[in-house]
């Protein structure tokens, strides 16, 4: 895949979450999407990561001053492993979706045995 420059990447993101189904993302609750180059190192192949306290955490006091949640894709192991814009505008769905899983307070383990490993 050829390299992208930073706006083409985030106009695939912006493609990808349109092919997100709008009721799933109507039930996010205070997250934002961020992008960022490379994971942390310690995880290289990292393709995104959620970042917060699941709904399922949540008590009745939540959310009071409470920062956004963080859905981050990392573009650089994402375009690594795509052949082409399509496979990569693919790739960044199915990464986003398994990332609102765990918003929602799906564990990996559960994640994998439905498929979205």
């Amino acid at each position: 895949m050829q390299p992208l420059t930073d706006d083409e990447f985030d106009a695939i993101v912006e493609m990808a979450l349109d092919e997100v189904p709008p009721e799933l993302m109507a039930m996010l609750d205070n997250v934002v999407f961020l992008v960022d180059a490379e994971p942390p190192p310690d995880d290289p192949d990292l393709l995104g990561i959620y970042e917060g306290t699941p709904l399922t955490e949540r008590g009745e006091w939540w959310g009071q001053g409470s920062l956004p949640d963080r859905i981050t894709l990392f573009r650089g192991p994402l375009t690594r492993m795509c052949a082409d814009d399509e496979e990569l505008r693919e790739e960044i769905a199915v990464t986003v979706v398994h990332e609102i899983a765990h918003h929602f307070g799906i564990e990996e383990d559960a994640l994998h045995e439905l498929g979205w490993g």
